[in-house]
C-alpha cells in the first residue's frame, strides 16, 4: 500500500468531499476518485459512502481513518528525525572524558553552548582513562573525546586545543613549606610523591617524572591514587605531595594547600579529539561551537 493512498483518503475523510479534497491536494478530482477506489479494492471493503452532496465514512472507514492518521503522523516524525540526524541537529553524541578533565570550566562552557545551539541533541558522556578513550574513539564507540595532552596516541586524531593549564603542587597543610606560594620540585626531594596510575595519562605521568628529573632528583613514589583527582585526598591524609592540573584547585579539600610550580614546562593541554576524515554533522557542529567559543574569548 502506498502512503499517497493514505494521504488521499485522509483528505477526503476530513473534507467529506472529493472536489475540495482534490483542491487541497493539488490534483484533479477524477484521478483522486480512482486512487480511492484502488485503495478500497486493495483493502477489500468500501471505506466511503458516496452521497449526492459529498461522502460519509463507512464503519470500516472510521477505523481505517484513525489508523491512517497515526501512520502518516509517525511517518512524518520519522522523516523529520532522520533529516535532523543527517543535519546534526538531533540524535545523540557520545563523548569521552579523560580523568580529571571534567573539573575544567571550559569543558562545561563548551557543552552548554553546544546544547543551547542544538537542544534536540542528546549528549552521552563517559569517563575513562586515555588508553580506553583512544581505543573507543578509533573503534567508533565514541564520537569525540576530551583528552589531556601530551598524549602520544592522540596524534592519530584531529585535535583542537580547548585550554592550557599549569600544574600545581599539592602539600599537606602541616608541611613546612605550606606558606610559600611558589615552590620548586627540588624543595620536595625528601617528601614522597603520590602518583596516579601511568595508564590513566601516560604522557602526563612522564612529564611530571621528567620535571622531577630536571630538578635533579628521582622522586620517592609513595602509594598510588586511583585517579588524578583522588591524589588530593591522599595528600590530605599525609601520604606525601602530588602534582595535579590547576583546575583541580577548585576541589575544596580540607588539610591541603596548593602551590605554583616554578617549572614553566610543566603544563598540560585539554583538547577535543575526533577521528580524521569524520564527516559526522554533529561532530562538525561541536567543533564549530568550539571555534566560536575560541573567537569570543
Amino acid at each position: 500500500m502506498e502512503l499517497r493512498y493514505l494521504r488521499y483518503f485522509v483528505a477526503v475523510a476530513q473534507t467529506r468531499n472529493f472536489t475540495r479534497a482534490a483542491e487541497m491536494l493539488g490534483i484533479s478530482q477524477p484521478p483522486l476518485s480512482q486512487q480511492i477506489l484502488r485503495l478500497e479494492r486493495e483493502i477489500g471493503t468500501p471505506l466511503l459512502k458516496r452521497l449526492t452532496r459529498g461522502v460519509e465514512l463507512t464503519e470500516a472507514g472510521e477505523v481505517f481513518y484513525d489508523d491512517a492518521c497515526q501512520i502518516l503522523e509517525l511517518t512524518g516524525n520519522a522523516l523529520e528525525k532522520a533529516k535532523g540526524i543527517a543535519r546534526g541537529v538531533s540524535g545523540q553524541l557520545s563523548l569521552g572524558f579523560a580523568c580529571s578533565i571534567a573539573f575544567h570550566s571550559a569543558i562545561f562552557n563548551l557543552l552548554q553552548q553546544f546544547q543551547t545551539r542544538y537542544p534536540a541533541m542528546r549528549l552521552l558522556p563517559r569517563e575513562a582513562n586515555m588508553a580506553t578513550l583512544m581505543h573507543d574513539l578509533q573503534e567508533g564507540l565514541l564520537d569525540a573525546a576530551f583528552v589531556r595532552l601530551p598524549c602520544e596516541s592522540s596524534k592519530a586524531f584531529n585535535l583542537k586545543i580547548i585550554a592550557s593549564e599549569a600544574m600545581r603542587i599539592v602539600l599537606p597543610a602541616s608541611h613546612a613549606l605550606n606558606q610559600q606560594s611558589t615552590l620548586s620540585l627540588a624543595q620536595l626531594v625528601d617528601t614522597p610523591m603520590i602518583t596516579f596510575p601511568r595508564e590513566l595519562a601516560p604522557s602526563l605521568y612522564e612529564s611530571i617524572i621528567s620535571a622531577c628529573l630536571r630538578s635533579g632528583f628521582q622522586p620517592q613514589t609513595g602509594p598510588q591514587s586511583p585517579q588524578i583527582s583522588s591524589a588530593i585526598g591522599m595528600v590530605a591524609a599525609g601520604f606525601g605531595f602530588a602534582v595535579v592540573p590547576a583546575s583541580l584547585c577548585c576541589i575544596n579539600f580540607p588539610g591541603v594547600t596548593f602551590h605554583h610550580c616554578d617549572d614553566p614546562a610543566l603544563t598540560t593541554d585539554i583538547a577535543l579529539a575526533w577521528r580524521k576524515w569524520d564527516r559526522s554533522a554533529s561532530v562538525l557542529h561541536l567543533v564549530q561551537t568550539l571555534d566560536a567559543q575560541s573567537r569570543a574569548s
